[in-house]
């Protein structure tokens, strides 16, 4: 995944997109602003494929810690080693699959909200 700008934008956007799963009040304006630029169908791929399957946990604890976001370098590190476990394990892309449908079912309205604001910070 090497240190390129398209990885540099992948990670920014990573970093963003984390901002919907920590329990207080998501500001999706503030994250629309972070990720403008970037088409809405790429942002809802890495939101539900890649962000959603390592961050949903934090919102699903019955009594979460409280906390303003993740760790950076544990975010991407954490999002880097499912990526690669999906490349190496047929059973693990089959078994991301059904697990990113649900998390498009089940956080539905992150995307909703997100949408809503990337259209108003448009031009």
């Amino acid at each position: 995944m090497g240190g390129s700008l398209i990885d540099q934008q992948r990670v920014k956007l990573w970093w963003a997109l984390s901002d919907a799963f920590v329990d207080n009040d998501v500001d999706y304006a503030a994250m629309a602003c972070e990720i403008q630029g970037v088409e809405p169908s790429v942002v809802k791929a890495i939101l539900f494929s890649e962000v959603a399957p390592v961050c949903h946990t934090n919102l699903e604890s019955v009594l979460p810690a409280i906390w303003a976001c993740f760790n950076r370098e544990e975010l991407e590190d954490d999002i880097r080693n499912m990526l690669r476990a999906r490349e190496i394990s047929l059973f693990r892309r089959y078994r991301d699959r059904v697990t990113i449908c649900w998390l498009q079912y089940r956080y539905r309205y992150i995307w909703v909200e997100l949408d809503r604001a990337l259209s108003l910070a448009r031009p």
